[in-house]
């Protein structure tokens, strides 16, 4: 049934339960286990459904953790300070905006930072123009470092995902994720 709610610009919407998926011809919604998705009014869908995604996300997390330090010898928030660098141009970004994108207290990425300086994998400078700020710049070896051993972490990532969601919301999780960039292609999501 179309929405006559919704503007002529905008498509019709289905009906949907409370966490965005289609709802049963009944109105009632199910979850992944085949049983009506708790609703009971105190949360708007919005917050159930940020909540969700922070279990997963949070399960995801936990079971990445040890593969991190197995395979890098560093703790997981170090191996987030080494990526948010790497996707960075020029490998360096200012500790403020790291701590900022991070959502860590500047405190707590002092001593990331000075562990990963203490490893090899950072060097730390002057910001240049700002005597009192400091930039962080991968090194070669975090560089290769993270070369060797992204992929196989990246793969950790999708078997989370598959472990953490059933069937039906991991298509929806999978799908945040980008499509991986074959050697010489772009990388596109299908359609």
């Amino acid at each position: 049934m179309a929405d006559s709610s919704a503007p002529a610009d905008q498509p019709e919407r289905q009906p949907t339960s409370g966490d965005g998926l289609p709802s049963g011809g009944d109105g009632l919604s199910t979850g992944c286990d085949g049983l009506p998705a708790d609703d009971n009014g105190l949360l708007p869908a919005e917050l159930r459904a940020w909540m969700r995604l922070l279990a997963a996300a949070g399960a995801i997390e936990q079971s990445l953790r040890s593969r991190v330090k197995d395979a890098m010898g560093i703790s997981h928030d170090e191996f987030l300070v080494l990526c948010l660098l790497a996707d960075q141009p020029g490998s360096s970004l200012r500790m403020t905006r790291i701590a900022e994108l991070l959502g860590r207290p500047k405190t707590r990425l002092t001593y990331q930072v000075a562990c990963l300086q203490h490893a090899g994998l950072i060097s730390k400078n002057s910001a240049c123009g700002d005597r009192r700020g400091i930039e962080v710049t991968l090194t070669d070896k975090a560089r290769r470092l993270l070369s060797e051993s992204s992929r196989p972490l990246a793969d950790a990532v999708s078997e989370a995902i598959a472990q953490t969601a059933c069937a039906q919301r991991y298509a929806q999780l999978h799908d945040l994720l980008p499509v991986p960039a074959t050697e010489g292609h772009t990388a596109e999501k299908p359609e």
